[in-house]
């Protein structure tokens, strides 16, 4: 499943808290035998926390009973949980997997913003089988993108089965989180919920309103604080090193170019990570040989604009804390894109000689730094540096920051890349934000002068952030000519723009079948700096709707008038240059996704530059047991322009078929088919993960050619091929 749908999956599941007077956290007064029965003395001094439920009817007493409780010691912050379930069909369990999130099973956990900063949090859930979910939240879940899946640290959890429901245990080290002690006093914001698949229900603690939509339940700032007495930093030293040996092939033609030559490659790897809290708040990491052979490979993608595609971020180390250098624009831009560094423009891997990472907070201040040494990203180049800088702090309210950015690309003959910027987020009254940002770049072929617009980009929005009731959104956006984030994303260059969004949502009462839906228009005009040439305007009305029972739909009419200045291919055919108007429904669906059976897909058609467009996509789902899960995708694309006689087609096909013994053995097989390119792409992972830090992983990679003979010389069976056994096995100090 994509990343987006999973994070979209955690939006869709109901929302509230509210955020109340700080409350003082109980101590345990004894130790408790870690085993997830909840039934031990040192609980039974421990206040209840009483959920209420948030969806589907918003504050009413829960349909199911529960008892929840949270405390801590020394060494452990703990959060337990036994659920009552009034039937056995309620009872869901799924998965195993490590970090799963499909929805169809039942979740128990808590979001935590240890900096109480009302912006970042980390998140801690669990389900029947005990399995670990952890993530992070950023920008106060502002959007999407603000929630990590990828992000892991270490903890503990168990799950018991009983017999009218399930309990569980967690405890999560104090070293694990980041956060300020003054005097051995800690505040921080707590939401804790619990997820029934079976009915879409959500119990909650603190209660917060659905204002802001979906991802309400996820914001740090509407946590209940819990203020901490007598917990102190931790500060222990993590030592990461691992193991890696493997085997590659690949086919190469020869000299003349009159057959393929297979290549063998067989290579041992030797590498280490290392993070150290040098405060309860700052932590160092440092990598040798930095190493992502475990990483599942990426989506395959149809590209239908004539800009570069999109991928998310995979790699662990780089989503610890990745929000304190988040520098995002509209759609994907950003200054910062992380894929830059050990990723060439083909999508291969370079080769990471090593590099630190230093994050946290000092004072009032976020603090993120991070600097990597890699090899040549081309067979003929050098050598490159990436270095980023990023600090931010509250000003005005505890809802505003302002912060500066630094980036630097540079390889060993001095050809270099930078860039500075400043940015600010500001609560003006309400829900009324103005975030303000500006960039400029430098390259070593430049002239660069301050404060040029050429090299600068400028980014001003003002919006009204509500889901129910109107709501607003309206920006400004510009690059220069000369605008290139080197370390970054960005799609189109020298341009300006302006953005309209208009919303009213609705969140009908309990008696209604639809929980929350929300009509929109979205629209925006973009010109061309040099030549002023209007390349881009769109208007698109629209609405979003879901139901009490878990459907989701969305849909929208979008008009679009464009200019392309340069053709580009689809496939086979051609965009030629000029100008087009053209209309394309367009939208996206879920069925209730607590069911072992679900789907999700999208659709765009209509017309398309000069001709017509098809695009539909459809992923199925189905639970087969909590050991075994399938997951599917389909693509299909059809663009047909007739007075050219010209027409473009594609494929796109994904099977995933995943087991898992228990939360610690799991085996996955992934098959992509893409027929742009005419390849098979064959995935096999093995991971046996005892504890948390201690991992074997054994991969397969192929890329293999469905059309051997659409060449001379006939291409191989397999254009690479490569196997890797890794072990990696973390020291405490």
């Amino acid at each position: 499943m994509p990343d987006c749908i999973k994070v979209f999956l955690l939006l869709l599941l109901p929302v509230a808290l509210g955020a109340n007077n700080p409350m003082q956290a109980p101590r345990l007064a004894g130790p408790i035998e870690f085993d997830g029965r909840t039934d031990d003395e040192a609980w039974q001094d421990i206040p209840e926390l009483k959920l209420q439920m948030q969806v589907p009817n918003f504050g009413v007493e829960p349909t199911e009973k529960s008892v929840v409780k949270l405390a801590y010691d020394d060494h452990y912050l703990y959060l337990s949980g036994r659920m009552y379930l009034s039937s056995d069909e309620l009872y869901r369990a799924t998965t195993f997997k490590r970090d799963a999130f499909d929805g169809t099973t039942d979740y128990f956990g808590m979001v935590i913003d240890s900096y109480n900063d009302n912006e970042n949090g980390l998140a801690f859930f669990t389900t029947p089988t005990g399995l670990r979910w952890d993530g992070s939240v950023a920008n106060d879940a502002q959007a999407d993108p603000d929630i990590s899946i990828d992000w892991n640290t270490f903890w503990d959890v168990k799950s018991h089965k009983t017999e009218d429901g399930w309990s569980v245990e967690m405890r999560i080290p104090w070293s694990s989180l980041r956060f300020q002690d003054r005097n051995g006093e800690v505040t921080m914001g707590i939401t804790i919920w619990w997820y029934i698949a079976a009915k879409n229900e959500v119990g909650i603690f603190p209660l917060i309103p659905l204002n802001w939509g979906g991802v309400s339940m996820w914001k740090p700032s509407q946590a209940q604080r819990f203020v901490f007495k007598g917990v102190y930093s931790h500060k222990p030293l993590y030592l990461t090193p691992y193991v890696l040996a493997g085997y590659q092939q690949n086919a190469e033609l020869n000299n003349d170019e009159s057959a393929y030559l297979i290549e063998r490659d067989p290579k041992v790897e030797l590498g280490f990570d290392l993070k150290y809290s040098l405060t309860s708040n700052l932590t160092l990491d440092l990598t040798a040989n930095t190493d992502f052979a475990q990483v599942e490979a990426d989506d395959q993608q149809v590209n239908l604009t004539r800009f570069s595609l999109f991928f998310p971020e995979k790699r662990q180390f780089f989503q610890e804390r990745a929000s304190i250098f988040d520098f995002s624009f509209e759609n994907f831009n950003r200054l910062f894109y992380s894929r830059r560094i050990g990723i060439n423009d083909d999508g291969d891997a370079v080769r990471i000689f090593g590099g630190a990472r230093l994050q946290g907070r000092v004072g009032a201040n976020d603090l993120g730094f991070l600097t990597m040494l890699t090899d040549a990203p081309e067979a003929r180049g050098h050598s490159e540096s990436f270095s980023i800088l990023r600090t931010r702090r509250q000003v005005f309210n505890r809802f505003s920051y302002v912060g500066l950015i630094g980036t630097n690309r540079t390889d060993l003959h001095g050809n270099f890349n930078q860039s500075y910027g400043l940015d600010g987020i500001f609560r003006v009254i309400g829900d009324e934000y103005l975030t303000v940002k500006w960039v400029q770049t430098f390259e070593d072929s430049l002239d660069n002068e301050l404060l040029s617009l050429d090299p600068a980009r400028i980014f001003i929005q003002w919006e009204h952030r509500r889901f129910d009731g109107f709501a607003y959104k309206a920006a400004f956006s510009r690059a220069g000519k000369d605008y290139n984030p080197a370390m970054g994303f960005e799609e189109r260059g020298d341009f300006h723009s302006g953005s309209l969004e208009l919303s009213y949502g609705v969140l009908p009462k309990e008696k209604s079948p639809i929980l929350r839906w929300r009509a929109l228009v979205r629209s925006q005009l973009l010109q061309n700096n040099t030549t002023d040439t209007v390349e881009l305007a769109f208007v698109e009305p629209g609405f979003e709707l879901e139901t009490r029972s878990g459907w989701n739909l969305t849909a929208g009419l979008r008009h679009t008038h464009e200019y392309i200045p340069e053709a580009f291919d689809l496939g086979d055919a051609t965009i030629p240059v000029g100008e087009y108007d053209y209309l394309q429904l367009n939208g996206f669906f879920f069925t209730p996704f607590g069911g072992l059976l679900g789907a999700f897909g999208n659709f765009s058609v209509g017309q398309f530059y000069d001709g017509k467009l098809l695009s539909l996509s459809l992923s199925p789902r189905y639970k087969v047991s909590p050991h075994f899960t399938l997951e599917g995708f389909y693509q299909y694309n059809r663009a047909d322009f007739a007075e050219r006689n010209n027409s473009f087609q594609s494929h796109i096909g994904r099977l995933k078929a995943e087991y898992q013994a228990n939360t610690k053995f799991s085996v996955s097989a992934f098959l992509q088919y893409n027929s742009l390119d005419e390849l098979f792409l064959p995935n096999v992972r093995l991971r046996y993960n005892p504890k948390e830090g201690n991992d074997l992983y054994i991969v397969f990679n192929d890329l293999l050619n469905s059309n051997r003979s659409r060449e001379i010389p006939h291409l191989p069976r397999s254009d690479s091929r490569a196997i890797v056994v890794k072990y990696t096995y973390t020291f405490t100090m």
